[in-house]
């Protein structure tokens, strides 16, 4: 199988060069240039985790092993990282309205689920491609993606790794976590302005061939652990296939019945890998884009127009403020199959911060997508009556989509079961969700993480509890400007 650019078709590359890449140097996002079909379903529900993964990535990784797969998934998601068996465990709140978490990994959010795998696809693929250069991996963060990042490729050989995140623009708890990484290769900054800043700012040192070549000079090569890599979004794809089995498994739902998937979305790649898996064959039925008070995706969805010429809003969903969701490059390409043609909405987004698609390709989202929002204060009231009624505690993200999912419903009267797609623990949000349950009187750094506990009778995560007295490594902030010179001098 080979992999294209969103922006240049007659780029063809291996799964590997893909990976090591990272961004394609014309700006263009890698995609596989056809998709396998699924295995056979039955088979798979009786399955773990660690084997579906096996048998979902070799049928896009050709030059990897089975052996070599297997031992990623074993070291990624074993239980000296996870701390349930089932890896991402479906909970039940009621009949037809199910629960992915998908946090149970180190850092407490769903981009373990591939920044634990990650590590190990980049540096074989470094090895199958005969690259000698130390790799720096260079990772914009809305939250969550930063700290995965650094865990995973924590003093991994040959690598470094340099997150960005938003001054002002993550969870205390979240910001905690990064500038507290351990490690000899990591690397932590803020930047003055919002993630798609950082993300643009990102983009625009991969796009630069004279500091590549610069840092080529020195023994090192750029790539990704955004989501704009695909080894990023490929383990992805695993987690929603499982989540069906595990619901056939339990008798949940009978081998091809249908289910919606409610995805908080921000950068577009979470939804994207569920989009995949159904253009596979997994019996999905509509995808439920859920966004906070950033609701350029939900208009989009509604209209055709992408516009990012509004109103930015901090939220208490934070990794969801995102205004440029890069992933929907990979979106429009699968729907119109011209590069010529994504080249364009992005050159006009670069310039007008907006463009709109054709009639045709609104209609095939919209076949495929539903979408809504919600604000603040409606995603705060869901966390208290999800919690009071039923005793199911969540956080920010995940009681958006849930909010979502429900106006959705009463809306369309459409009563398919549906899977809410959970991306962080409540503990990484405590302020948040210590305010929803009528809590103002908040206590100070970590000690809030037990004040939770207290109130909920939940017990913190051991990643986010042994927070507490670790030393602050990492305090520079920088313009975004200068976000080129961080990285040369992390580099030195």
């Amino acid at each position: 199988m080979h992999y294209v650019s969103t922006r240049d078709a007659s780029l063809r590359y291996t799964a590997a060069q893909a990976i090591e890449q990272g961004l394609s140097r014309e700006g263009g996002l890698f995609l596989p240039e056809t998709l396998p079909a699924l295995p056979d379903l039955e088979a798979l529900t009786k399955m773990t985790y660690q084997q579906r993964a096996v048998t979902i990535m070799k049928l896009f990784l050709d030059e990897f092993s089975e052996d070599e797969l297997r031992t990623f998934t074993e070291k990624a998601y074993g239980p000296e990282k996870f701390d349930c068996r089932e890896v991402a465990p479906v909970v039940s709140l009621h009949e037809k309205t199910h629960v992915l978490e998908l946090w149970h990994g180190p850092t407490c959010a769903f981009k373990d689920m591939a920044l634990q795998m990650l590590p190990y696809l980049l540096t074989a693929s470094m090895q199958k491609n005969g690259e000698d250069k130390t790799v720096c991996i260079l990772v914009a963060t809305s939250g969550d993606t930063g700290k995965a990042a650094l865990e995973g490729f924590r003093d991994v050989d040959r690598t470094k790794i340099l997150v960005f995140y938003p001054k002002d623009g993550v969870s205390d708890i979240q910001q905690l976590q990064m500038v507290t990484q351990e490690g000899q290769n990591v690397g932590v900054c803020a930047v003055v302005g919002n993630f798609d800043d950082a993300q643009t700012g990102v983009k625009r040192i991969f796009s630069d061939g004279t500091f590549r070549q610069e840092l080529a000079e020195r023994g090192y090569v750029l790539s990704s652990a955004n989501s704009i890599n695909w080894g990023r979004v490929l383990p992805q794809i695993v987690y929603y296939i499982s989540a069906y089995c595990d619901l056939v498994a339990a008798g949940r739902l009978t081998l091809g019945d249908p289910l919606n998937v409610c995805v908080p979305t921000g950068n577009f790649g979470n939804i994207l890998a569920g989009f995949y898996a159904k253009q596979m064959g997994l019996p999905s039925g509509k995808l439920i884009c859920a966004s906070n008070a950033n609701n350029v995706l939900t208009d989009f969805t509604r209209t055709g127009v992408y516009d990012r010429n509004r109103p930015f809003y901090n939220t208490t969903s934070p990794s969801m403020d995102i205004l440029i969701s890069s992933n929907l490059e990979r979106l429009l390409y699968l729907l119109t199959g011209s590069d010529e043609e994504v080249r364009g909405y992005m050159q006009s987004l670069n310039e007008t911060g907006r463009y709109q698609v054709s009639e045709k390709v609104l209609n095939q989202i919209q076949e495929n997508f539903v979408a809504g929002f919600c604000d603040d204060t409606r995603t705060l009231n869901t966390i208290e009556k999800t919690f009071r009624n039923g005793g199911y505690l969540m956080d920010t993200h995940t009681a958006v989509a849930y909010t979502v999912l429900q106006d959705y419903r009463c809306a369309t009267a459409d009563d398919t079961p549906a899977l809410v797609v959970s991306t962080a623990s409540p503990f990484k949000f405590c302020d948040s969700v210590l305010t929803s349950l009528g809590v103002t009187d908040q206590e100070k750094g970590t000690a809030i993480l037990g004040q939770l506990t207290r109130e909920t009778g939940k017990a913190a995560p051991k990643p986010l509890a042994s927070l507490a007295g670790k030393p602050v490594r990492f305090t520079e902030v920088t313009e975004k400007e200068n976000m080129a010179q961080v990285v040369s001098e992390l580099l030195r």
